[in-house]
């Protein structure tokens, strides 16, 4: 939850002040901390205190939309920026291509910004796949089964992929070897005072922010089920765990500076094993049926894959400290 606010922190700012004309620095509306604070009260706590996740897919919903509207504009705006770049000097402070050879995909690049981006894939996929909460969502589903849970998971893994794929391709397809560790920053380089991508950026920002409160639920019953199982359920205790939890992760986000290397080791580590590695291995061990059967032969795909995804960017994450 922390490396998301860090992210609104970081950004929130940025995006309050394209909206704004002239130089309006200093000023409390452009100070990163407070704006997440006053997000943070006004946005996730009041979501992080419903007692179920049932609502949360409204918001849920709300937030795909968000990417969907993200990549639709990247898409589009694949032909709002030609390649090659007319020769100018407001083109040339931008680093974007300027000669034909660098308009030609590659099927294999891997420059020293784009490790920057391995980094944090596990850490995405861990938050912004739909998949993540899986057995909180199992909880709520009307009719839970087998059949049903798989059809949630295989439908928002999907469009999840799809969403991301499409950014990805035509985002490289606009910089090609230029393109930035951060999408959206090209986009602002060449198109500053865009209104469309101004738009993009806070819905970005709110889509990452209504992904908080749904990483909070599984997290707030894991306490509970840990140090109160023992006690009866009271909104009096699920106020203070909720509170806690929050104010934690808020403080953290706040006033630490970086801990994207934090964040990359743990996402390389932890998020891989929980998404692809355990789930693989539980099937494996509670299933009953032959090994060559299509489903364990699935399962064991899918502990390999996570262990080639995690291993993977580990290493990135470790040439990118070694390039540093």
């Amino acid at each position: 939850m922390s490396s998301y606010l860090l992210i609104v922190k970081s950004e929130l700012p940025g995006a309050v002040a394209g909206f704004l004309s002239g130089d309006e620095s200093g000023s409390w509306y452009l100070d990163g901390r407070l704006l997440l604070l006053i997000t943070s009260v006004c946005i996730v706590f009041p979501l992080a205190l419903l007692p179920k996740i049932g609502f949360l897919g409204y918001t849920s919903s709300l937030s795909f939309f968000f990417m969907v509207y993200f990549a639709l504009v990247i898409m589009i705006k694949k032909w709002s920026i030609p390649c090659p770049l007319p020769p100018s000097s407001a083109i040339e402070t931008l680093q974007v291509s300027n000669s034909t050879g660098d308009c030609k995909a590659k099927l294999f690049h891997l420059s020293k910004e784009e490790r920057k981006v391995a980094n944090m894939v596990p850490s995405s996929m861990s938050v912004h796949c739909p998949g993540l909460n899986n057995l909180e969502k199992k909880g709520h589903l009307l009719s839970p089964s087998k059949s049903r849970m798989r059809n949630v998971t295989v439908t928002g893994i999907g469009l999840s992929f799809v969403v991301y794929f499409m950014s990805a391709l035509f985002g490289y397809l606009t910089f090609y070897d230029k393109v930035d560790s951060e999408l959206l920053q090209g986009y602002s380089r060449y198109l500053p005072h865009d209104i469309v991508i101004m738009t993009v950026k806070v819905a970005i920002l709110f889509a990452v922010l209504l992904t908080v409160p749904l990483i909070h639920f599984p997290a707030r019953k894991a306490v509970l089920m840990v140090f109160f199982s023992h006690l009866p359920v009271s909104w009096i205790c699920h106020i203070l765990v909720t509170l806690t939890l929050n104010t934690i992760v808020v403080l953290f986000a706040m006033y630490v500076p970086d801990i994207k290397n934090v964040f990359g080791v743990v996402g390389s580590t932890t998020s891989t094993c929980l998404l692809f590695v355990y789930p693989g291995l539980f099937y494996l061990k509670l299933s009953r049926e032959d090994f060559l059967s299509p489903q364990k032969l699935g399962a064991c795909a899918l502990v390999i894959f996570g262990i080639c995804v995690g291993l993977l960017s580990l290493v990135l994450i470790i040439l990118n400290w070694i390039d540093q």
